[in-house]
């Protein structure tokens, strides 16, 4: 099961304590970014996905989480982009995920904001792809077991995607459906059921893939299809979630990332014929019954080694800025409502999660992966 998430945020300019204007970000740096990140991945990228949807037949199936600033971004920048992703969504073979409209933590801070950037979000995919989303995943990951019910409360959605945290499935893998914990009428009748990230062969393509210090670099597809299919007795799923910018952005084209998926259905199907097979989330969940629940008492994410909230409110500097972000909700909403065109989007831009994970302050593996993302010299410029 094939997912990628599809996110560029709108980044701030410089602004300081005199300026009075009332805009705050830089459109130079995003439509340069946007534009660039286009070139290195979403054109070629998407192309190589739609090829492969039609050379297999619709055999080869993926999914994509896009957010609305993204949407955004194409359509003003590149929508040749957008015409693409419209071209794989004709396929069939292609499922779009709902999420957060703005990308943001609006889960932990403000449960109406969130709902309102779900729904959002849900309208925008139905009218860009002529989709019904049927499958949640909340910004970067964050899950915990009060996301499930109040998605499963909300009624449009039969699956949430989240990460497969060691400490948490214990013994158990990552590789079956699973359902949170309290539901009645046993697990077959769960309101929504569990996608979780296989992060170990995820990672091995976003993260490790042209690394060649890695002991199995270089990773050639026949190889990483006998990893999956290995699965085979010990699961019946392998979610591999990602950012859809691992192709041609974090992995350039010439590390072979290109080639690499190109020749990566073929094996997959070849390796054990008749047994491995491409899947969307619904598909999964249509096909497979959970094997029993995933308790995840507290917020858990893709992020970091730590897998938790550490990467945007891990110190008092990203913790506060959060805090008067949403303080600002109320006041945001009532101009708004008086005649304020443009005040509850600016705000919503800044509800983007990114703005505070550019103010993480860790070091080592993780630290590097952030300064990677930001377009800051240091967590304190942002």
């Amino acid at each position: 099961c094939f997912y990628f998430q599809v996110h560029q945020p709108f980044r701030l300019r410089r602004y300081s304590v005199f300026d009075e204007d009332p805009f705050y970000f830089d459109n130079e740096a995003n439509k340069q970014i946007c534009e660039k990140v286009a070139n290195k991945c979403y054109r070629p990228a998407t192309a190589k996905l739609l090829d492969l949807i039609r050379r297999h037949e619709g055999r080869f199936r993926i999914s994509f989480a896009i957010t609305s600033v993204a949407l955004d971004q194409f359509e003003e920048w590149t929508p040749d982009v957008i015409e693409t992703l419209q071209e794989i969504a004709a396929t069939g073979a292609c499922e779009f995920i709902a999420e957060t409209s703005h990308h943001s933590l609006s889960f932990l801070f403000s449960r109406e904001e969130f709902t309102e950037q779900v729904s959002n979000h849900h309208e925008r995919l139905r009218k860009t792809f002529g989709c019904e989303p049927k499958v949640f995943r909340n910004t970067e990951l964050n899950y915990s077991n009060d996301v499930a019910s109040l998605i499963a409360s909300q009624g449009r959605y039969h699956a949430v995607l989240c990460e497969g945290v060691d400490r948490l499935l214990g013994f158990r893998s990552p590789n079956y459906l699973y359902v949170p914990p309290g539901g009645t009428g046993g697990i077959e009748h769960a309101r929504v059921k569990l996608l979780l990230k296989n992060y170990r062969l995820s990672d091995d393509i976003a993260f490790r893939f042209s690394d060649r210090n890695w002991k199995e670099w270089p990773l050639p597809a026949e190889r990483f299809a006998k990893w999956v299919n290995q699965i085979n007795g010990d699961g019946y799923v392998c979610n591999l979630f990602m950012d859809y910018e691992t192709l041609g952005e974090h992995q350039w084209a010439d590390t072979g990332i290109f080639e690499f998926l190109d020749a990566l259905p073929e094996k997959v199907f070849d390796v054990n014929p008749g047994q491995n097979d491409f899947k969307t989330p619904s598909e999964c969940v249509e096909a497979y019954t959970p094997v029993g629940e995933y308790n995840v008492p507290y917020m858990t994410s893709w992020a970091d080694t730590e897998r938790d909230l550490s990467a945007w409110l891990g110190n008092p500097m990203q913790d506060n800025a959060a805090q008067e972000l949403y303080r600002l909700e109320d006041a945001v909403k009532a101009r708004h409502a008086a005649g304020d065109a443009y005040i509850l989007e600016d705000w919503r831009k800044l509800t983007t999660s990114d703005h505070l994970y550019y103010m993480c302050t860790k070091y080592w593996a993780d630290g590097d992966v952030h300064k990677y993302f930001s377009p800051y010299d240091s967590p304190y410029d942002a």
